[in-house]
């Protein structure tokens, strides 16, 4: 593509075709060549040896034409060319400036069409001729081609040969355009192209950086759309040409495709494509966002997709850790939610572009779905969905052996895991790590038979790591049904009296009263107790294993038995220790 500016050089007309152009007032009518009745032509004779397929227009008066055409008699001798002189022949025709015998032979031609033309003498250069040139009373024989014409009438014509089904915007003045072009004569000649540049045409259209034709014809143009724009001499190179590709006085055609348009005053243009219901928050700066895209250009080539990693793109919003038109077009967000957002190249990747898929002035096109997001400072989110009818005096605390059944996913619905998978409630100890801080937290002030919706941030959850099954930075969603819950024991404790122990403890544990107590007469002991509901161990354990863990904490020299000296409550062990640090 050319800018509008001077030529590199003009090419002038030798004195030579002048003679051809001069309009000769034949003094008498010669005889000519007989017509195939016998006698002399009364009319040029018109072969069309070549037809194009196609003529959007033909010749007529007043029209301005450029054709290439030799001149010779009827034995064959060459009298006159323009192909000798590498010089087409421009001029106006049917208004006197050339013989008669060539403006009706003109009359009528299409692009690129070939004829060959008999003028008489009476409609050349009749009984005079021209001196040393053409002969009185000569008959003349010229082929032509002709390769352009147009009126000053003429408008820039533009054809939609290709409009996308969707056009967000509109090419107006001012506007920057990217686009892509093959630049022909109207016969077909190509003189430029901005494919072999590797890269599209960049402008202001409007700006008078255009020739003035090509400034009209991008008007009202949609990213995608292919058009050809043919614009005459007046509203391109005029007289002049441009350089040695466009001679003078020529027509041009153009077949664009547009492949961006934005406005330099152009902000982040936003489009929902799909709101789920509920959305109670939305996305704020400072928010930490999980999402998919697909990034394209503005006539639809993708560069980017973050499904193609099968990984969502994680980041904080409106920190500046990505483009500042992204930054932008996250906040307000809600999860879940789809939105189409459109930046210009200011708010984007600016004049240079980054990468080979990205190129510079490029608007970028972001389909995004909203997977969740969340703020560093957010705590779990609670919401009763449902509680026992009866009163409830007694809820969840730490300490606590719960059993209780959920439903795990990612904000977006996808499913992780259920308790249900496994037709047996999930048992934890609540305050003893054996959970997410954040589902602990959320089982914690439950009862027995209530249901609620718990949403657990990252850092409440598997953190930026994520775990088996669940991404990194993921928000979780549980819902959870409270089955039983059993009270806990002190900290440290593995059994514990309802009341006080017994007085003689050794004793009453020395069932065959031999003076020690091996591990079956403590674990005859013990159970005796807790069925008897004078005491209970650590719920959620092992009574095996805890009852074992129990008398190996009393067999202190770990003899396989326990004796009286041996024999220590905890309760009196904690009391000995506080002695000891006072």
């Amino acid at each position: 593509m050319f800018r509008e500016g001077p030529p590199s050089h003009t090419l002038l007309r030798l004195p030579l075709l002048q003679l051809l152009l001069l309009l000769v007032q034949a003094v008498g009518r010669g005889l000519g060549r007989a017509n195939p009745a016998g006698g002399p032509l009364e009319d040029v004779v018109i072969e069309r040896y070549h037809i194009p397929r196609a003529c959007p227009r033909e010749v007529q008066r007043g029209d301005y034409v450029r054709y290439h055409y030799n001149g010779t008699f009827e034995d064959g001798k060459k009298f006159d060319s323009s192909y000798d002189r590498t010089t087409l022949v421009a001029i106006v025709v049917g208004v006197g400036r050339l013989i008669t015998g060539m403006d009706r032979g003109l009359m009528g031609m299409c692009v690129s069409e070939r004829r060959r033309l008999i003028v008489p003498p009476h409609l050349g250069y009749g009984s005079i001729g021209v001196a040393g040139l053409i002969p009185p009373d000569a008959t003349l024989y010229f082929d032509v081609v002709l390769l352009d014409v147009w009126n000053k009438a003429d408008t820039v014509q533009v054809s939609t040969l290709l409009r996308p089904p969707h056009c967000p915007r509109m090419v107006q003045d001012s506007d920057f355009v990217r686009y892509h072009y093959n630049g022909t004569l109207l016969d077909g000649t190509a003189f430029d192209t901005s494919y072999s540049s590797g890269g599209t045409y960049d402008t202001y259209v409007g700006s008078g950086w255009l020739i003035k034709g090509m400034d009209q014809g991008l008007l009202g143009m949609c990213p995608g759309e292919r058009r050809k724009i043919i614009i005459p001499p007046f509203l391109a190179y005029g007289e002049k040409g441009y350089g040695t590709v466009i001679p003078a006085h020529a027509s041009l055609v153009f077949h664009v495709l547009l492949i961006d348009v934005h406005n330099p005053k152009d902000t982040v243009q936003l489009e929902t494509l799909e709101l789920p219901p509920g959305c109670v928050r939305r996305a704020v700066a400072g928010d930490f966002m999980r999402y998919h895209y697909n990034g394209s250009l503005m006539d639809g080539t993708l560069f980017d997709s973050s499904y193609s990693r099968n990984h969502t793109y994680n980041t904080y919003v409106g920190q500046g850790y990505i483009i500042p038109g992204m930054d932008q077009g996250l906040q307000g967000a809600c999860v879940g939610e789809r939105r189409r957002i459109t930046i210009p190249p200011h708010l984007a990747y600016g004049e240079n572009g980054t990468g080979d898929k990205i190129p510079g002035s490029a608007v970028l096109v972001f389909d995004v779905h909203v997977i969740d997001f969340h703020n560093p400072a957010d705590p779990v989110e609670v919401t009763t969905l449902s509680r026992p009818p009866e009163p409830c005096n007694e809820t969840a605390k730490p300490g606590d052996f719960v059993r209780y059944h959920y439903n795990c996913s990612l904000l977006d619905g996808t499913r992780l895991f259920s308790s249900h998978d496994y037709e047996v409630p999930q048992e934890a100890t609540l305050g003893a790590n054996k959970v997410i801080e954040g589902l602990d937290k959320g089982l914690q002030g439950m009862c027995v038979g209530e249901r609620r919706q718990l949403v657990v941030p990252p850092h409440l959850a598997h953190g930026e790591s994520g775990a088996r099954g669940v991404p990194g930075s993921a928000v979780l969603l549980f819902e959870v049904e409270l089955v039983s819950r059993e009270e806990g024991l002190p900290a440290g404790y593995l059994f514990v009296w309802h009341e006080d122990p017994p007085a003689n403890l050794f004793e009453d544990l020395d069932l065959n009263k031999d003076g020690e107590v091996p591990p079956e007469e403590f674990s005859t002991f013990i159970k005796a107790q807790v069925s008897e509901g004078k005491g209970r161990l650590m719920p959620g354990q092992d009574p095996e294993k805890i009852i074992g863990d129990m008398f190996q904490n009393q067999d202190r020299n770990q003899d396989g038995k326990i004796t009286a000296e041996e024999l220590k409550l905890k309760s009196d062990e904690d009391q000995e220790r506080v002695h000891e640090e006072l």
